[in-house]
């Protein structure tokens, strides 16, 4: 698996199935994310000793075509969630499905491009560049670097979903990480200022806790 200064995914999150789930980035080389052969550009899933879970579509290969995947979640179907980083257009919300392709580099964003797989939600970078999600009530919360907000999207029948809306704009700072506090209805919340694109002083970083109304 290569590795680079930026692109490195690197969320790992057991489903439901009892596996794990591990996501990957293009090492800033986007022919990876298209090339079944490298790990880079994926979402991975794996037994615990890291050999290949049964049913993969490609060996350890769960989806690929991606640049920077994120967030990982799952709603009350069972169904995969991603976030993922775009490069200068578009950030998007994926429904993951096994051997689907989602479009890097020849895609960012919606596109029409046979054989790709669109985005069911796609943002500006300045107002997403998105990390980690949490599902609850089969709604999804998106933590935004960039965008400096959490970002609430419900999901509807089907694979559509409804209008987001956007929390805390500005007002904590870049979001990190979002997690369904375990047998609530819970969020924690983490900000990621102290970091070099944060510019905060060292311990000014914070974890919130949010009940969900």
């Amino acid at each position: 698996m290569a590795k680079n200064r930026y692109h490195n995914g690197g969320r790992l999150a057991f489903g439901p199935d009892g596996y794990l789930y591990a996501t990957t980035g293009d090492a800033q080389t986007g022919d990876l994310a298209q090339d079944r052969n490298s790990l880079n550009g994926k979402v991975l899933r794996m037994r615990t000793d890291g050999t290949p879970a049964p049913g993969n579509p490609f060996s350890t290969l769960y989806s690929y075509g991606h640049r920077n995947p994120q967030g990982l979640a799952w709603d009350s179907q069972g169904r995969l969630w991603e976030a993922e980083f775009g490069n200068s257009l578009y950030d998007e919300l994926n429904l993951i499905k096994p051997g689907l392709n989602y479009g890097w580099p020849t895609c960012e964003g919606t596109c029409s491009v046979a054989g790709m797989e669109n985005p069911k939600r796609q943002w500006s970078v300045d107002t997403a560049s998105p990390s980690g999600i949490a599902i609850v009530r089969d709604t999804v919360y998106m933590a935004a670097l960039r965008g400096e907000r959490m970002w609430r999207i419900p999901l509807l029948s089907g694979e559509s979903t409804g209008t987001p809306t956007a929390y805390y704009v500005g007002a904590y700072g870049r979001l990190r990480t979002v997690t369904k506090v375990p047998g609530a209805d819970q969020l924690w919340l983490s900000t990621t200022n102290c970091d070099n694109n944060g510019g905060a002083g060292n311990g000014s970083d914070t974890i919130f806790k949010i009940t969900i109304s």
